[in-house]
């Protein structure tokens, strides 16, 4: 069953990248009390991703949260320290990385994809989420090869 609106979100372990290392949280407590603009990516340092995704977050921090999001994070079915690369590279500051390294989160949700096709196994589906206190208020999800709902300008217009 994939999350819809109003759905609670699943509580699996997810593991927060850190400059310090790996920090592994649970997805009940990280997204607890508070609103998140979640994105997810395919995979890290991919072309849509590094080149759109990512920067379009990080560009339009300041705008989201003053909108009332409290924490933007990303997620993608690679490895902590992948991730804390990625964001050492393309990111910055305004967003949290969350590790999804087995694909349980994404599997948990329904937005699982086989992306075997291109060497990389299962990952999750490219798509975005405003979540409030652990409940998602809005969620979209992009067809494949495609990138227009997911971006942090589509969410702007839903805050």
């Amino acid at each position: 069953m994939t999350i819809s609106k109003g759905d609670k979100l699943p509580d699996v372990k997810l593991v927060k990248a850190t400059p310090e290392g790996p920090d592994a949280v649970q997805s009940s407590d990280f997204f607890a009390g508070k609103k998140v603009a979640l994105f997810s990516v395919p995979g890290a340092f991919t072309p849509t991703c590094s080149a759109k995704h990512l920067p379009g977050f990080v560009e339009k921090a300041a705008d989201l949260k003053a909108k009332g999001v409290d924490e933007i994070a990303c997620t993608a079915v690679n490895d902590a320290f992948v991730m804390q690369a990625w964001n050492d590279k393309d990111g910055g500051s305004d967003v949290t990385m969350l590790s999804d390294g087995n694909g349980d989160f994404v599997k948990a949700i329904g937005l699982d994809a086989d992306f075997n096709g291109f060497g990389m196994g299962t990952r999750g589906q490219r798509f975005s989420m405003i979540v409030n206190d652990g409940v998602v208020e809005e969620v979209n999800v992009e067809e494949a090869g495609e990138f227009k709902v997911s971006t942090a300008e589509h969410m702007l217009g839903q805050l």
